[in-house]
């Protein structure tokens, strides 16, 4: 294995910046194997963020050899140059020495900051526009927590950073055997990190009408014309008209038709234990808000935990991420798959693609006026 620094080489294929989530966890396992994936290495330009080091750790693990370079600094692919060869990784050198002395499968606040440190340059790299999209392994919130970064997770640290006032986790599984929708089924949350108890004193019918139009404009992207929404009651049996709770008819009704009136395809609320089945089952719908975080992810991971993808709506930057956690009880073990971290850079690559026709000049040309 070679190991030199250097600039990064311009690229033809969209650069993508892959951070290594928690050093101890699965993340630099799975990241370094989706980078040296085929569909991968044809549809983007990865570029692994983290300590390198760690790069080289994950390589030995999984019995790779292939050179490394060690990247000084990311610089957009618009100056002459030749496109890094296909049979090397990049790795963009971020964080201190510390993420070396981290145990495998231990909350550590210095895998946090390492975390923390990568996330935060890529950010910033993406907002520059000297990378086209970022997606991210994953990193554990305690460990986050111990180095003194007060956020739930990845959502929260990246809206804040790009200063997105209104954004939603959603999880999205491509159109296959499992979901018939032809762009695939999507499902936004309308909370995020937080208590099962604080959900209901969250919810506003603006920040549910925000996730729906959020939802609508990504499957639009993806080139749904008219995506059909259906929108999740929060309370069981979508409330009996108040018998559980009025939150149905105070918030989310008038959410729904805001949003007709505004011309997007929305229908509910319905109990969610119906409506993810006429969605997943019927194919009725292409996209479903919910109104909490675990109402979304059970019945997504259930179908799909190897397929689902983690997309943050809102910001002015494109990041997804597989849906799994850090899965400390086998990592630093040589048995991690990487088919989400494959998944979560693909669906990248497709936003990264649709982001370049809506700012192309035959797009341009067709806007009215």
């Amino acid at each position: 294995m070679t190991h030199q620094q250097t600039e990064c080489a311009p690229a033809a294929r969209p650069v993508t910046a892959l951070t290594l989530g928690d050093v101890a966890g699965i993340g630099p396992e799975v990241a370094v194997r989706a980078a040296l994936h085929p569909d991968i290495q044809g549809a983007v330009q990865p570029v692994l963020v983290g300590h390198a080091g760690i790069v080289e750790r994950a390589l030995r693990l999984i019995g790779t050899e292939v050179p490394v370079t060690t990247v000084l600094s990311i610089r957009a692919a618009r100056e002459t140059g030749a496109e890094p060869r296909r049979d090397q990784l990049i790795c963009w050198h971020v964080g201190s020495d510390d993420a070396l002395r981290v145990p495998a499968g231990q909350i550590d606040p210095r895998a946090g900051q390492a975390a923390y440190d990568a996330l935060s340059a890529a950010i910033d790299a993406a907002l520059a526009g000297t990378v086209a999209a970022i997606v991210t392994a994953p990193l554990h919130k305690e460990s986050l927590r111990l180095a003194g970064h007060p956020f739930p997770g990845h959502t929260e640290i990246l809206a804040a950073r790009c200063g997105a006032r209104e954004h939603a986790m959603m999880l999205h599984l491509p159109a296959g055997e499992l979901v018939r929708s032809p762009h695939g089924l999507s499902i936004a949350h309308v909370t995020l990190h937080t208590s099962l108890a604080s959900v209901p004193g969250l919810l506003s019918e603006e920040r549910i009408l925000a996730t729906i139009r959020l939802l609508d404009e990504f499957q639009r992207r993806l080139g749904r014309d008219q995506p059909r929404i259906g929108v999740c009651a929060l309370n069981p049996h979508a409330g009996e008209h108040g018998l559980f709770g009025d939150e149905e008819e105070r918030m989310i009704q008038p959410a729904v038709a805001g949003a007709q009136a505004a011309g997007i395809d929305a229908r509910g609320p319905f109990p969610a234990d119906t409506l993810l089945r006429r969605a997943i089952v019927d194919a009725e719908f292409d996209g479903i808000v919910a109104m909490y975080h675990d109402q979304g992810h059970i019945p997504f991971k259930l179908i799909g935990f190897d397929r689902a993808v983690n997309v943050t709506l809102g910001l002015p930057i494109v990041r997804t991420s597989p849906s799994h956690g850090t899965a400390f009880d086998i990592a630093w073990r040589g048995v991690a798959r990487d088919a989400g971290m494959r998944g979560a850079i693909l669906t990248a690559a497709q936003l990264i693609q649709a982001a370049r026709r809506e700012t192309s000049p035959a797009s341009a040309s067709r806007q009215p006026g």
